[in-house]
């Protein structure tokens, strides 16, 4: 699983995973904190869609962290003020890159979260659709 994957479902999906699976690394690692959380600024990034251009239209307040494992750096940045799952990301994102055993697990509990979200998505916009106009009956 590559690591943007990764790190979408954990952010979009339950806390509470990303928190279990990072206390399975602190319970049976020595995890260093190189970057505490802490507050940033990140320069927002847009391709505008006609002429392909980039542009920047603003900043976006992130919480980022960075923590090391067995000589191996994790990186966790999440957008919003949030200490907890920055720091989570960064132990996680650390344990997969070093090739840690317990990550083997977790594949499949990551895609379970992502199929999760997916039916969440789903719903959400169902709700959404039920408001839509037909612009097509609504003939005088």
């Amino acid at each position: 699983m590559r690591r943007r994957q990764r790190t979408e479902i954990l952010i979009n999906g339950s806390h509470a995973l990303a928190q279990e699976l990072a206390q399975s690394i602190i319970g049976n690692y020595r995890v260093t904190v190189i970057q505490a959380p802490e507050h940033g600024l990140v320069m927002l990034k847009l391709r505008e869609t006609s002429q392909r251009s980039l542009f920047y239209p603003g900043e976006v307040f992130v919480t980022e962290c960075k923590v090391q494992i067995n000589c191996t750096i994790g990186i966790g940045i999440v957008m919003g003020d949030n200490h907890e799952l920055a720091h989570n990301l960064a132990v996680i994102d650390a344990a997969y890159e070093a090739g840690l055993p317990e990550t083997a697990q977790w594949t499949d509990r990551l895609l379970i979260e992502e199929q999760n979200i997916a039916a969440q998505q789903a719903k959400r916009n169902q709700a959404i659709l039920k408001t839509k106009v037909n612009f097509e009956t609504m003939d005088v």
